[in-house]
């Protein structure tokens, strides 16, 4: 029974309105109910689909009247359908009322209940946000028991869910399982499973999950890619991501540059400036453009190492590319030189950029992980907080923080 389908059946008829005192017919209450009594309609056994009614109510947390629609349904004799009794354990379970969803969920079993795929995933997120992971495996055993054909779909929400929380135990358990029963774990699940061990996990529980995942000849989505960099990136273990980087597949082009850039940024980040360089040059011979995370991963590190030949030789590059400097290339230009007392020469520095440009910031964050950012543009971004009538550019970002740079050794007396 599909959660959604909360349309009612066009063969059952409703309840005639009553008449009021002065004769006129009243309007009929939206919720359209039936008697379960099979002589009430011709021998038919009818009942009750007010799911719509209880979602409204669960959308806007009126617990009250949600109960009350319920209980009133019980009292006067009405049957309540599948959908509505769906709609109402998510409610109810969603809200953290386990002894109502317990009594609902004893009436699904009661009844030939198939559920959707949906409504799992749904109920799984319910359970996951309450830490009610037991429940979890208790429907996983259900689902066993009636032999539902969604099984293996129960399984993966199962290895999502546990997953997002940060259960790696039981995932690995639901995995396991899922793989001993013979059922197909398809490249999503499989990307998940190590989507997670990259985030809550550690380097050898990740690089584990890896080596299976590559048995299996699943491809790494991009995602899963990133996750893993990531985790690298976080243990500064720069040479292993260039080795994982390598075993992935540089040449992949479905993921753009994300791979070349991360290999770039594991040499930028130790200022492997020779080895950067090659693999640069090897990136623009494998047929990859350069792009401004490209750019910028190059610009940082020849900013850091003051190289201001090859930081104005980049800056050259991306204008004969025409790829347009973000707020990260001007604060590798602006910190180069202030950090070198060199400000008088920063209008040459500048002359290749348009510092009349609205500032904006295109670089993947991925590189502040691995090389931080730099004063200028920590300096720009706070800037960015306050609402000014002129719009902001990278000119008047740029006066503003020579001012401020200028007078941080000042020291005001108060007398």
């Amino acid at each position: 029974m599909e959660i959604n389908s909360l349309s009612l059946s066009s063969h059952r008829l409703p309840i005639m309105p009553k008449l009021s005192s002065s004769g006129a017919p009243q309007q009929p209450n939206k919720i359209i109910w039936w008697r379960s009594e099979k002589v009430a309609f011709g021998g038919m056994d009818s009942s009750v689909d007010c799911a719509s009614s209880v979602q409204n109510s669960s959308r806007k947390k009126m617990f009250r009247q949600s109960d009350r629609i319920f209980n009133d349904m019980k009292l006067d004799g009405y049957m309540p359908k599948q959908t509505t009794l769906c709609v109402l354990m998510l409610y109810y379970t969603e809200n953290g009322l386990f002894p109502q969803a317990q009594l609902i969920w004893e009436q699904l079993l009661n009844s030939s209940f198939v559920p959707s795929v949906q409504f799992v995933s749904k109920l799984f997120d319910a359970y996951a946000k309450h830490g009610k992971f037991k429940e979890v495996i208790n429907f996983i055993r259900y689902a066993d028991m009636r032999s539902f054909s969604i099984l293996p779909d129960v399984y993966s929400l199962a290895v999502f869910c546990f997953g997002r929380e940060g259960q790696l135990e039981l995932m690995e358990d639901m995995a396991k399982e899922m793989a001993s029963r013979g059922f197909y774990i398809c490249s999503r699940t499989a990307n998940a499973f190590l989507l997670y061990c990259s985030i809550f996990g550690s380097l050898k529980e990740m690089e584990n999950a890896y080596g299976r995942l590559k048995k299996s000849k699943f491809l790494l989505k991009e995602e899963t890619i990133r996750a893993m960099a990531s985790a690298y990136i976080r243990e500064r273990k720069f040479y292993e991501l260039g080795v994982f980087l390598r075993d992935v597949g540089l040449g992949r082009k479905t993921v753009g540059n994300l791979l070349w850039n991360l290999m770039l940024l594991s040499y930028a980040a130790n200022f492997k400036m020779k080895s950067l360089q090659r693999e640069f040059l090897n990136m623009v011979e494998s047929g990859f453009r350069p792009d401004i995370t490209t750019f910028n991963i190059r610009a940082l590190a020849f900013s850091r190492m003051a190289l201001f030949w090859d930081l104005h030789l980049s800056i050259e590059h991306m204008v004969h590319e025409k790829v347009t400097p973000d707020l990260v290339t001007f604060g590798c230009v602006v910190d180069a030189y202030l950090d070198r007392r060199l400000g008088r020469n920063l209008d040459f520095a500048l002359n290749k950029m348009n510092s009349n440009d609205s500032p904006q910031l295109l670089t993947d964050p991925i590189v502040y992980e691995a090389m931080g950012k730099g004063d200028f543009q920590m300096s720009s971004e706070a800037f960015f907080e306050f609402q000014t009538q002129r719009p902001w550019t990278y000119r008047t970002l740029i006066l503003k923080y020579l001012k401020k740079h200028y007078r941080r050794n000042q020291i005001f007396w108060n007398y």
